[in-house]
């Protein structure tokens, strides 16, 4: 029974299964074209859809490319724009030493408030009234710039009845005022506008009677370089510059000493005003120093980055010693002009 059962059930499921290996043997012969016609199908497909071609996506790719680098031209511009109004308009703000240009930096130890470049005068002479780094600088020689273009009106306008000889006399005061007013306002001026550029910075740290070496250090540092050649230089101007300023500041020791030897130690104390002088050169004497040495910042950077800086320290002294000067002078013309003033003939003068 078994085996007839077996026999059935092999002859029964024989057709069947003939059926099925015939329909496999035609969908494997048929597979290829129902791919290639289901193509354009399968692109209709939400799949499909969602997966661009490769050449397509290039295309909008580059389409993309193209139009975004004049959208970028014009926001660069626009963002140039908006800060060149801002600067205009005085509202720009101090940045740290280490994002100054170049040509900008000068003093390393004084780390934070600097200008920014301003291409512009205006915002230069506006920054006058703002707290920044050449603050202090700016208006200690132009509060001196001021104080010795009155004392010069006041001194040439003096009568004649108080000068022994009112001619020679007045040209002399009139060189030295004049002298102290061009130092002075250079001074303040390149303070005020050496950040507009640096073609106005190297403009301004040029102009004559300007004695400040660092100004032109600078200028000299970007010009070179070569490390060896920088520090050359560098040496070379603050000798040159130092005995520059100090022999124009010390001239008056000449003349001093002859009038000691010739009048003795005591007279040329009292009536020679040589007490005056020797603290005229000690004042210039140890603002050059401190400003070469860079103290106290170099001590503490960062500390002085606004005020009491050495530049500003030396500007002081400058022009302390420069009224030192006037006030010696002033004391020994009016002694000559007394009774005990010596020598009375004008054309001894």
């Amino acid at each position: 029974m078994s085996s007839r059962k077996g026999s059935v059930n092999s002859q029964g499921n024989g057709p069947s299964n003939n059926v099925r290996e015939k329909e496999v043997v035609e969908l494997a012969e048929l597979g290829p074209l129902l791919e290639e016609k289901g193509d354009p199908l399968a692109t209709n497909s939400p799949i499909a859809q969602d997966q661009p071609c490769p050449a397509t996506q290039e295309e909008e790719e580059e389409e993309v490319r193209v139009l975004t680098l004049p959208l970028q031209a014009h926001h660069a511009m626009e963002k140039m724009e908006e800060f060149v109004y801002k600067v205009w308009e005085g509202r720009w703000r101090v940045i740290p030493y280490d994002v100054l240009p170049d040509w900008l930096k000068d003093n390393d130890y004084l780390l934070h408030g600097h200008r920014p470049p301003m291409p512009s005068f205006r915002a230069c002479f506006k920054s006058i009234f703002r707290i920044h780094t050449e603050t202090g600088n700016i208006w200690t020689h132009l509060l001196g710039f001021v104080l010795f273009l009155c004392l010069g009106i006041l001194t040439m306008l003096r009568p004649n009845m108080y000068f022994m000889a009112p001619l020679q006399e007045k040209v002399v005061f009139g060189m030295f005022f004049l002298g102290a007013v061009l130092c002075l306002s250079f001074s303040w001026l390149f303070h005020t506008v050496y950040c507009h550029s640096e073609k106005v910075s190297r403009t301004f740290s040029n102009l004559p009677l300007r004695v400040d070496w660092e100004s032109k250090g600078e200028g000299e540092w970007v010009s070179f370089t070569h490390l060896g050649l920088k520090v050359e230089m560098l040496t070379d101007l603050a000798v040159l510059f130092t005995g520059v300023f100090l022999g124009l500041g010390l001239s008056g020791v000449v003349p001093t000493m002859h009038f000691t030897i010739a009048e003795g130690f005591v007279k040329a104390t009292t009536m020679g005003q040589m007490g005056w002088f020797f603290l005229m050169a000690m004042m210039y004497i140890t603002g050059a120093g401190l400003y070469a040495a860079r103290i106290p910042e170099r001590f503490f950077p960062g500390k002085f980055d606004i005020w009491f800086q050495s530049h500003q320290i030396f500007h002081v002294l400058v022009v302390a010693a420069a009224f030192v000067h006037f006030y010696g002078v002033s004391n020994l013309q009016e002694f000559r002009y007394g009774l005990e003033g010596g020598c009375t003939d004008d054309s001894l003068l």
